[in-house]
């Protein structure tokens, strides 16, 4: 059985940051890609990075050089550093982790963006 743990999020003001981590346990064969998505209320769950087996990053255009994805395929791990957060940042964050077999989810953690 896979289990995804996040932790680090929370209630930040405008122009704050916040580091999002996710570690990995069980059964995952030969991690191909992990990553974080996001879903605000209303709207679809979207990526927000991802990172493969390769060290190769994959960033959404509006989080470009203000989120900072890194991994660590042995230890199964990956984090997320969001700085210069906007209240359209506000969402539930989710890790996402890949093998060769399947795709795996963690529970998903709050990033609320608000003064």
């Amino acid at each position: 059985q896979v289990q995804l743990v996040e932790s680090g999020g929370g209630l930040v003001q405008p122009g704050g940051s916040l580091n999002l981590s996710c570690t990995a346990s069980g059964n995952i064969f030969s991690i191909n890609v992990m990553g974080w998505y996001r879903q605000a209320p209303g709207k679809e769950r979207e990526l927000v990075a991802q990172i493969d087996s390769g060290g190769s990053t994959n960033y959404a255009d509006s989080m470009k050089g203000r989120f900072t994805i890194s991994g660590d395929n042995a230890k199964k791990m990956v984090n997320l550093q969001m700085n210069s957060l906007k209240p359209e940042d506000t969402a539930v964050y989710y890790c996402n982790v890949r093998d060769f077999l399947s795709s795996y989810w963690g529970q998903g953690t709050q990033v609320t963006v608000s003064s």
